[in-house]
């Protein structure tokens, strides 16, 4: 891997489901944190000696949404689809010790590389399951149903989300793991146009009923590639949340909701398993690195 170019040998996999690159690359200005790279892709950070210590922005986003959920520092039983380092798990292990919590995830080597590599807290109850999201959704136990307080939706072969963890049908059968007052958070991948991010704000509303999206400002103007949360919760959002979410940065950003999400849907169709197809692939230039680069 790169030796004799001047390059590190990173810890690092060639992933057997999809045989795309997966590789950890240390984090040279905060020590003890760490980037997954996945097909030249940032995927995941994470910061072993302070797990509560969030860097990507989207994901400080969630992470803003999860603190504000039931009573501060109360365990939560939450379901990820999507395992990339386990962040979000340890964000909820480490601010909300004794959750209760599942991993979905398509690729055991990526699992195993990371457990290896970046082992989690012994102390944390949250179980792996490997496969397909949308097929081991289906296939969680009954008594799951109706008992999870987050559930995150951020599933990425790459740098693109499948199409079929996009449609009404996915999300319906997601959403019926929800505890009441639970939420669903969403990682919405767009850019120019937000034709998907758009179509996947509608879809999710369909599914859930109440929605709200939030991003960097310029994001949510179309004006470059990036990531929107969405959040869905078959309740009304309370919407004190939301100058707590924008003072919480980072900034500058926009939390969209109501009327406005109904204008930013802009008459977008719901998507379903026919007309499903991948979020866009972004531009080389915005997020990839070459193998061994930190």
């Amino acid at each position: 891997m790169w030796q004799g170019r001047g390059v590190p040998d990173y810890p690092s996999r060639t992933l057997s489901v999809s045989g795309l690159y997966a590789e950890i690359t240390p984090d040279r200005w905060v020590p003890g944190s760490f980037t997954l790279v996945v097909d030249g892709t940032p995927q995941s950070h994470v910061n072993l000696d302070d797990p509560s210590q969030l860097f990507f922005e989207y994901i400080q986003r969630m992470g803003h949404v999860i603190d504000q959920l039931r009573m501060p520092g109360e365990p939560i039983t939450a379901v990820h689809l999507g395992a990339g380092a386990l962040t979000l798990p340890r964000y909820v292990e480490a601010t909300r010790p004794g959750s209760r919590q599942q991993v979905i995830e398509l690729e055991p080597d990526l699992v195993d590389l990371v457990r290896t590599e970046l082992p989690w807290s012994t102390r944390a109850s949250i179980r792996v399951r490997h496969g397909d999201a949308r097929e081991v959704l289906e296939k969680l136990p009954r008594g799951l149903h109706g008992t999870v307080d987050l559930l995150v939706v951020d599933v990425f072969g790459g740098a693109r989300t499948p199409a079929h963890v996009t449609s009404l049908e996915f999300y319906t059968s997601a959403v019926a793991l929800l505890a009441p007052g639970g939420i669903l958070l969403a990682n919405v991948a767009d850019g120019p146009g937000l034709a998907f991010a758009r179509g996947q704000a509608a879809t999710l509303q369909a599914a859930i009923g109440h929605v709200a999206a939030l991003a960097e400002t310029q994001i949510l103007k179309g004006r470059r590639f990036g990531n929107i949360v969405l959040v869905g919760s078959a309740s009304d959002l309370p919407f004190d949340w939301m100058p707590r979410l924008l003072a919480a940065g980072p900034h500058p950003s926009k939390v969209v909701a109501g009327p406005e999400l109904r204008e930013f849907i802009a008459g977008a169709p719901v998507v379903t398993d026919a007309t499903a197809i991948p979020s866009p692939p972004p531009s080389k230039n915005i997020f990839q690195v070459r193998p061994g680069q930190s």
